[in-house]
């Protein structure tokens, strides 16, 4: 009886902590993430009275790259990788980060750069969150679990969604896990992150979906099509972006050149296509969600530009390109499959989330969210079919492989998911004496 009372006792007190604890941050973050969303839209809105704004990429991108080279070097990558990267490490985030993110990534997305908000304010957010962690004195698992709870509230004061942002925090570490110890104060510090942020004024993108077939064997069917869709969708994008990386690496050429050529590729890019592939891409996804007519190649363009930006200098969050690459995806396949435009936009808006970010919960929870509970279980089934046809592979480079998403594939657990390198020895005897099984029970049923 006293062990249990003694038990109790440090629960309750540890629960006490981290409401306080994550409450802190959650106001922090809130501030944070309002300050650096509002300059960023007074950015975008003031260079976009140019008509010819693009034209400062070149130089955008340049300016983006000397500071990465001359003043904070390891803060080369994009949006929350490296906080993923630092958590996993163990690594401090350094204080400095947070102003060479907010400067760096206004200097991209308001020279037309195709980047997301959410990565630099989960960066932001994080990075204060360790400055908070240093001035109480607190390290090791703690300091992580404040770490990750500006990571929650980044994300969620900068979308709106509060569970689906608490969920994000501790979801996108691995690919197929989440931190249950980190569940509280991750929940606590989006919430209050979320609330901070909507005091301040941010606006945010609610879209309830009301046109929503009764349900069927068929219309079940065309979701899980289009769940199949968004998950190549996922694959394509990603690879868009390893293959922007690679080919950066191999430039025989100084940085500051590289993003140079970066920037006039992008330049020219909008020329000849469009300017509606150029920063936040904020108008485009709310037409698709709208049900409005949508470019065919817009989701293949917008990943280009994306990989592009981020690979060449830029700065910026991936989160945005890929609701911007889900939303018209989605748009563009409701042809196919003879549905409302709108409804399976939103469904691809949060599919691609689990397929290129590895987080079907917190994608789930965002349907909900944003687009009202009719939507739900058919973005969850598209949502984890997504998450699965993507593979082993992800947007953020330094996230852990956690389980194998077929027992037909065989990868080492443990290592960052772009070192996955799937193997099938021995294992194509599973998967054809299974499929022989399903075959032998259909015939059965004749």
């Amino acid at each position: 009886m006293k062990n249990t009372i003694k038990e109790e006792a440090v629960i309750l007190v540890s629960v006490l902590k981290w409401l306080i604890l994550a409450t802190i941050v959650g106001v922090i973050v809130g501030v944070s993430t309002t300050v650096f969303v509002k300059t960023l839209n007074w950015g975008t809105e003031l260079s976009q009275n140019f008509k010819y704004y693009y034209l400062t990429l070149p130089t955008g991108l340049f300016l983006s790259a000397i500071i990465i080279k001359y003043v904070f070097p390891t803060a080369e990558g994009h949006g929350a990788n490296k906080v993923i990267e630092s958590v996993h490490k163990g690594t401090r985030i350094k204080p400095l980060m947070v102003p060479v993110e907010f400067l760096r990534t206004v200097i991209t997305v308001c020279s037309g750069g195709s980047a997301g908000k959410e990565g630099p304010s989960a960066q932001i957010g994080a990075g204060l969150s360790s400055l908070f962690a240093d001035l109480i004195g607190v390290d090791g698992e703690d300091r992580k679990k404040l770490v990750i709870c500006g990571i929650s509230g980044g994300f969620a004061s900068v979308f709106g969604t509060p569970l689906a942002g608490a969920l994000f925090g501790i979801e996108v570490l691995f690919a197929g896990n989440m931190l249950y110890s980190v569940l509280l104060p991750s929940f606590v510090a989006g919430i209050v992150s979320y609330q901070v942020s909507s005091w301040l004024g941010l606006a945010y993108l609610y879209h309830p979906v009301t046109i929503v077939p009764v349900f069927s064997e068929a219309f079940f069917f065309k979701v899980v099509l289009a769940g199949v869709f968004f998950g190549l969708c996922s694959l394509l994008l990603v690879e868009i972006l390893r293959l922007g990386k690679k080919t950066f690496a191999s430039l025989n050429m100084s940085f500051e050149l590289k993003s140079l050529l970066g920037g006039v590729l992008l330049a020219g890019l909008t020329y000849v296509f469009s300017k509606q592939y150029l920063g936040l891409g904020i108008d485009v996804i709310e037409a698709s969600l709208e049900g409005k007519e949508i470019t065919s190649y817009a989701f293949i363009l917008k990943s280009i530009f994306t990989s592009v930006t981020l690979n060449f200098g830029g700065s910026g969050g991936i989160g945005t390109p890929i609701f911007y690459v889900g939303a018209t995806a989605g748009s563009i396949f409701s042809k196919v499959l003879s549905v409302d435009p709108a409804m399976l936009s939103a469904i691809g808006f949060v599919s691609l989330l689990a397929g290129a970010a590895n987080t079907p919960i917190a994608a789930c929870v965002m349907s909900v969210e944003l687009f009202g509970p009719r939507i739900a279980p058919y973005a969850a089934i598209a949502c984890v079919i997504s998450f699965v046809v993507t593979g082993h592979r992800g947007a953020f480079s330094s996230q852990v492989a956690a389980i194998r998403k077929s027992s037909s594939i065989d990868i080492v657990l443990g290592e960052e998911i772009d070192k996955v390198k799937p193997t099938y020895a021995g294992r194509e005897k599973s998967l054809t004496k299974t499929l022989r099984g399903i075959w032998k029970f259909l015939n059965s049923r004749r």
